[in-house]
């Protein structure tokens, strides 16, 4: 961790800035560990107390619950413009690989443009670039909705939807004020920052499991641009919203060329974790695919959305449940083990599917979900370590890309396996990408000590 996270020098007087953060009673917001009222009888209302402890004390301090909500806001969106362009495209221009295209294209910009998104907000201030970046990705999805109203050439398609990929990573950017609101190295401070992490990775799941459903009603019941329209008035209140919470933004890093710090990419461990990501983004990409290959192999099409659903609800669930833990070991540790559990419990799938039949797939899906989330939690915290001070944004970042990178080639891969071997045979793409996952986490254990190095070294410039 950088010096300014090792927690107050004691050689001269303390600061509000090197105080943790505290709940409005006064009482520090790490105080009681086991978070259980003192004298609570064991199990039932004391249980509640418990397991939701880490949670009221994540919470305490002041603007957390605002930018928190704000986020959820700004993020529910990431889950509608995808499908709200594929039914807005296939329902007016009658195809469906023109669309496809077209949602590619967008991947694509967004992989290029995301991080250096992140830079501009890690060296400028996160409000001072969300809501231009959130207006300009308006600005761009506005424009192929009015492409596609007006019956535009093709070309203009990819070209505005290219345009509209400059949101914000909001995630990140919520993850940024947690890691900075819970700084130090401190045993609470880091167990506050894993019940952040889980937090922000079951509202991912919940934003990615509601958002799909959103865009497919509003489309499909009102009028096929009313799903793209929708996200954009989401995304410009929700970024403004969050933006508008300064008391829990995170300073900026002063940038004054007397040093300079490592690019993440060039960050030794890193590198070999946002490959891991890319494998994990491969098993949720080809899970995606090949269950509405299968439903539909079986007459059931359209309840696809449904049975995947429940591989989120399991991840959502188990993400913070695991937020609850106090955990012991390394995090490098943890992450190999969650990644470990989740290529194990991705053959259950395979071995459901086997059984031609949803009601014994939905099951399946729902306990296979329940790695993914301790997965991400583990491997945004080891980014959150590994990641530059000052460069927090980028890092995360890469991690999404890495993501949406593996989401694509996923999605390739199961599909082909889907078309052409047919069956189940589709669902041992997710456990070998898992695999492959566990196997690139293995590999990036070299990377500890030079990353405890990097930490000693307290660089701190950008």
């Amino acid at each position: 961790m950088p010096k300014s996270a090792a927690g107050p020098d004691r050689s001269r007087p303390r600061t509000d800035s090197d105080a943790p953060p505290v709940p409005d009673g006064g009482t520090p917001a790490t105080a009681r560990p086991g978070g259980a009222r003192k004298g609570a009888r064991p199990g039932g209302r004391a249980t509640h107390i418990r397991w939701l402890a880490p949670y009221a004390r994540l919470f305490a301090p002041p603007g957390t619950r605002a930018f928190a909500f704000a986020g959820f806001l700004a993020r529910l969106p990431m889950g509608m413009f995808g499908i709200s362009a594929v039914v807005m495209i296939a329902t007016t221009r009658g195809s469906y690989a023109l669309a496809g295209a077209v949602t590619a294209t967008g991947l694509v910009a967004t992989a290029v443009l995301a991080p250096l998104i992140a830079r501009l907000v890690d060296r400028r201030g996160q409000a001072r670039i969300a809501v231009p970046a959130a207006f300009l990705a308006a600005a761009g999805s506005l424009a192929l909705l009015l492409c596609v109203r007006y019956d535009a050439p093709d070309w203009t398609l990819f070209a505005a939807h290219a345009a509209g990929s400059t949101a914000p990573n909001t995630g990140g950017m919520a993850r940024a004020r947690w890691a900075h609101l819970y700084r130090g190295p401190s045993p609470e401070a880091e167990a506050a920052r894993h019940t952040a992490n889980s937090f922000e990775q079951a509202l991912d799941e919940l934003c990615f499991m509601l958002g799909p459903v959103l865009a497919t009603v509003l489309c499909v019941s009102l009028f096929p641009e009313a799903g793209t329209l929708t996200a954009v008035v989401l995304m410009l209140a929700g970024t403004l919203l969050f933006a508008a919470q300064r008391r829990t933004e995170p300073p900026v890093v002063p940038h004054d060329g007397a040093a300079r710090t490592a690019a993440p990419l060039r960050t030794p461990g890193l590198p070999p974790l946002l490959a891991a990501f890319l494998a994990t983004g491969a098993v949720f990409g080809a899970l995606e695919v090949v269950t509405v290959a299968y439903a539909d192999g079986l007459g059931h099409q359209g309840a696809a959305g449904a049975v995947l659903a429940l591989q989120a609800l399991g991840s959502g669930a188990a993400g913070l449940a695991f937020g609850a833990l106090r955990l012991g070991g390394s995090v490098r540790q943890r992450f190999a083990v969650c990644v470990g559990a989740m290529a194990a419990l991705m053959t259950l799938p395979l071995l459901a599917s086997a059984a031609g039949s949803l009601l014994v797939l939905a099951p399946a899906l729902l306990v296979a979900g329940m790695a993914t989330a301790p997965t991400m939690v583990t491997g945004m915290t080891l980014v959150q370590r590994l990641t530059p001070p000052g460069r927090l944004n980028e890092g995360m970042t890469l991690a999404v890309t890495a993501l949406l990178g593996g989401v694509a080639a996923g999605s390739a891969a199961g599909g082909w396996a889907a078309e052409h071997l047919g069956g189940s045979w589709g669902y041992a793409v997710p456990p070998v990408a898992a695999a492959l996952a566990a196997a690139t986490a293995l590999a990036a254990a070299p990377g500890r000590r030079a990353a405890r190095g990097r930490r000693e070294a307290g660089v701190r410039q950008a």
